[in-house]
């Protein structure tokens, strides 16, 4: 019973309905007949009655194999989530008293995450009174972002959350490939 609650598909003695709009296995119209008549045109040619619009007035039922139906539907969303692509966010911190080296292996690290196609989360700590110099912090934001500027795109300009500013960066996609 907990596989009807899930996909909400009514097929042969689950359809309550006294009478249905009848859909034969190839599309054709048979009229409105009663349940009862329709489950037996379908157990004739050994085929399932499924109920494919519960909410018309009669609902609509069609005659069919429901575990070819099934499969093909599985198939289809199976296809769907393949063609999908999943963007990950990579984070990397910084300090705004950053030293050069330091900048430049994080600046490294974000071409790689970029190159892999991942939107990359520049985040700025402000500890202790380091907070009172917020524009540091924004002027080595900036930076970043435009040393990343011919691989990346700022998605989100530097933006303060609680004692950290942060930008995105998103990977430029070339539409030829």
């Amino acid at each position: 019973m907990s596989k009807i609650a899930k996909d909400q598909t009514f097929i042969n003695d689950r359809i309550r309905a006294k009478e249905v709009r009848l859909i034969g296995q190839d599309g054709s119209q048979l009229g409105i007949k009663p349940k009862k008549e329709a489950q037996e045109m379908a157990d004739r040619v050994e085929q399932d009655l499924v109920l494919v619009a519960p909410n018309a007035k009669p609902p609509v039922a069609r005659i069919m194999d429901y575990g070819k139906y099934k499969y093909e539907q599985q198939r289809k969303e199976k296809e769907a989530r393949k063609k999908q692509k999943v963007i990950n966010v990579k984070e990397i911190r910084l300090s705004p008293t950053i030293e050069d080296h330091d900048f430049n292996t994080k600046l490294k690290n974000a071409k790689k995450f970029l190159s892999k196609e991942d939107k990359v989360k520049v985040s700025i700590r402000f500890r202790g009174r380091a907070i009172t110099h917020k524009d540091i912090g924004r002027k080595v934001l900036e930076r970043f972002a435009d040393e990343l500027s011919e691989v990346a795109t700022v998605e989100q300009r530097p933006k303060m959350e609680g004692r950290s500013m942060f930008l995105v960066v998103a990977p430029i996609i070339d539409k030829n490939q």
